[in-house]
Order: structure tokens, then sequence, then C-alpha cells
């Protein structure tokens, strides 16, 4: 095994601290928006949409699409769940993991 090789963990500990720790934190909850932002694009491109079209769907702006898709504006739980329901006819599912 390649010895300059580390887990993604590892890496995020080195460069970012340990869970919990501010940075670290910023980092995880960054991700996440973004998880949510290219999830949202995935979906609407297989489904052969425009931004404009779901914006359209949801009652919002193809301004505003964007900024989530492309990580620039975060999402309210309220307006994922529009997207979800109303843009693309499924439910969203929320899960807490402790």
């Amino acid at each position: 095994m390649n010895k300059k090789l580390m887990t993604l963990e590892k890496f995020k500990e080195k460069n970012y601290g340990k869970r919990g720790t501010k940075k670290r934190d910023e980092l995880e909850a960054g991700y996440e928006n973004f998880k949510v932002g290219a999830l949202i694009h995935d979906k609407r491109l297989e489904m052969g949409m425009t931004q404009e079209e779901l914006a359209e769907k949801v009652g919002t702006t193809k301004s505003y699409i964007s900024k989530i898709e492309n990580n620039i504006k975060e999402a309210r739980i309220s307006t994922i769940q529009k997207i979800v329901e109303l843009g693309f006819g499924g439910h969203l599912e929320l899960y807490i993991r402790i």
C-alpha cells in the first residue's frame, strides 16, 4: 500500500481538524449544502428540465435555482420540499442520525 495515501477522514482531520472543531464543522456544513444542490441539479437534468422550468413549477426564479445548485445560496427545508414535491413530483424525507 502506498504510504502517501490516506483516507478522506484522515485527510479532513489533518487539514481541518477533528469533528466538533469550528473549521471542521464549517467544512462538513458546506459539504451538506453542496450535496443538496448537486442532488437537485442531477434530478433536474435526469427529468429533462431547465432551471427556468423547475423555477416556474416551484414558484421561484431561475436565478435562485441556479444559486442553490451551485452552492451559492443555502435553501431552506421548505424550499427543498417545494422543489422535490412541486418540481419533481416526489416526497421529501429527512433523517437524523446520532
